[in-house]
């Protein structure tokens, strides 16, 4: 499948929407959506970074605060999650309209099988951009916004303008709760740690743009500060202080279909940083994600993160 990158005019194909996963961005008040298959990363990877930390592309110079970017991956228009990792194209012949109806750009992959499938490959392919998708939504500076069920994986069967049906493609299933009980856990793990984040620049309105000059932070590639922002790049870390919880954060996006060794901070005047980790889309539940305080420790100053995930690490002093 084929899509089309409306700002860069940019064909994404399949390798792009397979690298990792598609970042949404809606600037409220004005039109129209602008839908980045931020996975692609060749020449992308900026503008994956910079709706990552809030959009100051858009809202910088604006003086707003981050609250202003609304982050999702999908709405009620389009795919639900599940179906944008398991459908390449729209099924909406139930609709009446010889599936003519609803977008064809759906900046979806399929992991390799057209709908359901069987295979616990592609099932745990499926599985891991899902959570890459949420991990990447409830990071990002902003309000994150969620379609109900993703969290569960509700399906409307590829159909993705169902809006006037009133049948169960567009009901929700609760037998998913317990069906995806991992999801649904993941999930509520990292909404709990986003209520306990500093409030004091949300209620003092502090401008994005000072919130980045102000903020600690560094950009890496697989090799410390040294982020790659050229076309065959499919990777990106973020390190960054959360100075009011005494505490530093490290982020490692691969978005690239193979593990890679992300070199470590050091931090401070230590030879040696204790990380622990609190998140890795690529393991299995409940290891995917832990409770905050529960974090393991890791060892040493690489981390092997595998092909297409997420790893957050932190470590506090």
């Amino acid at each position: 499948m084929a899509g089309r990158d409306p700002l860069l005019d940019r064909d994404v194909g399949e390798q792009g929407a397979a690298a990792l996963l598609l970042t949404s961005h809606q600037t409220w008040g004005s039109c129209p959506i602008f839908a980045e298959a931020a996975g692609f990363f060749s020449k992308l990877l900026g503008r994956f970074a910079d709706r990552l930390i809030g959009s100051p592309q858009i809202y910088g110079h604006k003086e707003r605060e981050a609250e202003q970017s609304i982050n999702f991956v999908n709405c009620h228009d389009g795919f639900t999650l599940n179906d944008l990792v398991s459908y390449n194209h729209k099924h909406n012949e139930a609709n009446g309209e010889q599936n003519r109806d609803g977008c064809d750009d759906n900046r979806s992959w399929n992991c390799g099988v057209e709908g359901p499938s069987n295979d616990p490959a592609v099932e745990q392919l499926r599985a891991r951009q899902i959570r890459n998708f949420i991990a990447v939504t409830l990071l990002s500076l902003g309000i994150p916004m969620l379609l109900m069920g993703d969290e569960v994986r509700r399906s409307q069967h590829g159909n993705n303008n169902s809006y006037g049906m009133d049948d169960p493609v567009n009901w929700f299933d609760w037998t998913l709760l317990q069906q995806h009980a991992d999801l649904h856990r993941f999930v509520k793990l990292m909404i709990s740690r986003r209520l306990l984040r500093d409030l004091h620049s949300e209620q003092e309105r502090t401008p994005l743009n000072v919130l980045i000059r102000d903020a600690t932070k560094a950009w890496h590639g697989s090799r410390l500060n040294n982020p790659d922002w050229g076309e065959d790049s499919h990777s990106i870390g973020l390190t960054i202080q959360l100075k009011r919880e005494n505490s530093w954060l490290h982020l490692i996006l691969n978005g690239y279909w193979k593990p890679l060794d992300f070199e470590l901070p050091l931090i401070g005047t230590n030879t040696v940083t204790s990380w622990r980790r609190w998140l890795d889309t690529s393991l299995a539940s409940p290891n995917d994600i832990v409770p905050w305080e529960m974090a393991p420790s890791h060892s040493g100053n690489t981390y092997a993160a595998a092909e297409r995930s997420v790893v957050v690490l932190y470590t506090t002093g």
